[in-house]
């Protein structure tokens, strides 16, 4: 799934139950380095373990090497570009959980090719330190190929990010912004000065875990801005200042921005609504969740019976955002698109042999890894299930029936009406 994602399915906000975000007294955790589960309350009063799915690096890393779900996320985002209407200086885009840069990097290649002589405007969002190196090598060649880019990343939350912006007074005055001018022509040259940000990456992405939730969230606000030394006079109207930065983007990504089985309440009021008010005008708001009623749902059913995630859809979550907006929802238009044009398919990487002969193990465990990780299964249940062993026989059973293993992810959108 996107997000990582990365390493926190909320980074650091969607997560947990409906509480507060922030830790009455955290706990320090080393940049990088994903705290253990804390005890919590659930929403229904239940006590159980906070287990953060996203976490798990392990299961993100074998998902998004095995399967398709990053390229066909990129190339539903891709269509949205023909869609929006950029306006001076720069056009904006915001990535609402950037995960290891692959849909991010994917789609600004589809925005120089449609776009090549505009300036790009670009904040991706990403609490977790791994993602953040994996997405900031990616982009050299984007300096190299579209050379008018400004590059943000930034560990806010969901209603600070978009305006790189802290809201509270003790975090704005500790806000670690910091500005890199790349120098040279090459994406050889960009690349080593872009290594060269490990030490400052690993000093400033630091993470701290909520007690009262479990959730992830910065251990001090931080805000990196990239572009070229070359292009500075060019760009001088794009590059955000410090204080006083505005969102309104003409497209915001949002990418599994939280934990399937969260409240839906939150998953408006605390993740959508804010990325929709940082909709500029003609703004248009992309989110991808995933669906079920695939093969892989089967597997958990199989293992599982009854077990159904994907708690609320499309129509549901637009209806709640609508809700939480009140009566600024008047300003934007809510499209859940029809079936067929909100589904979307993608798939773990087979090849026929490896389906029609003797499943091999390794292909067995890529495929379970693939369907418990979409279906965002604890570990405890998990280790009960890998106890009994049934868990391959049932996937076994699934690739053969289909030929291979698939997922339905649904896209919605939320657009800004243009002001007059």
């Amino acid at each position: 799934m996107q997000t990582s994602s990365a390493a926190l399915v909320e980074r650091g906000e969607a997560g947990g139950a409906a509480g507060t975000i922030e830790a009455p007294a955290p706990v320090a955790a080393r940049a990088g380095q994903v705290p253990e589960a804390v005890p919590v309350t659930s929403a229904d009063g239940d006590s159980r373990s906070s287990f953060r799915f996203y976490d798990n690096r392990q299961k993100y890393l074998m998902f998004v090497n095995t399967c398709t779900e990053k390229w066909a996320v990129a190339e539903r985002v891709e269509r949205e570009l023909q869609n929006i209407h950029p306006k001076p200086p720069a056009i904006r885009v915001f990535d609402a959980g950037v995960g290891d840069g692959t849909v991010l990097t994917r789609v600004m290649r589809s925005m120089h090719l449609r776009y090549p002589t505009l300036p790009f405007y670009v904040v991706a969002k990403e609490i977790s330190l791994e993602d953040v190196r994996l997405t900031l090598e990616k982009t050299p060649d984007r300096f190299f190929e579209h050379p008018s880019t400004v590059l943000v990343i930034t560990n806010l939350y969901y209603r600070e990010a978009p305006w790189l912006n802290p809201q509270s007074v003790t975090a704005a005055s500790t806000l670690n912004w910091h500005e890199v001018a790349l120098t040279g022509t090459t994406a050889r040259e960009f690349e080593k000065q872009i290594t060269d940000l490990q030490p400052l990456l690993a000093g400033n992405w630091g993470t701290v875990v909520n007690k009262a939730t479990g959730a992830l969230g910065y251990e001090r606000p931080a805000v990196l801005v990239i572009y070229r030394e070359d292009h500075r006079f060019l760009l001088n109207s794009v590059i955000p200042r410090r204080g006083s930065t505005r969102a309104d983007y003409d497209l915001v990504i949002a990418s599994q921005p939280y934990r399937l089985r969260a409240p839906l309440e939150f998953k408006a009021s605390r993740v959508l609504g804010p990325l929709a008010k940082a909709l500029g005008p003609d703004g248009r708001l992309l989110v991808v969740q995933s669906h079920g009623a695939d093969p892989g749902q089967e597997i958990l059913q199989g293992v599982w019976p009854g077990e159904n995630p994907f708690v609320h859809d499309r129509h549901q979550v637009l209806k709640a955002v609508r809700e939480a907006l009140g009566p600024a929802a008047r300003s934007y238009n809510f499209n859940a698109n029809p079936e067929e044009r909100a589904l979307f398919r993608h798939e773990m990487h087979t090849l026929p042999a490896e389906i029609e002969g003797s499943i091999g193990t390794s292909t067995l465990l890529a495929a379970w890894n693939a369907a418990v990780y979409v279906g965002q299964i604890e570990d405890a249940r998990l280790e009960q299930a890998l106890a009994s062993g049934r868990y391959l026989e049932v996937t076994r059973d699934v690739l053969r029936r289909h030929g291979g293993l698939w997922f339905w992810d649904e896209a919605f959108g939320i657009s800004r009406r243009r002001s007059f």
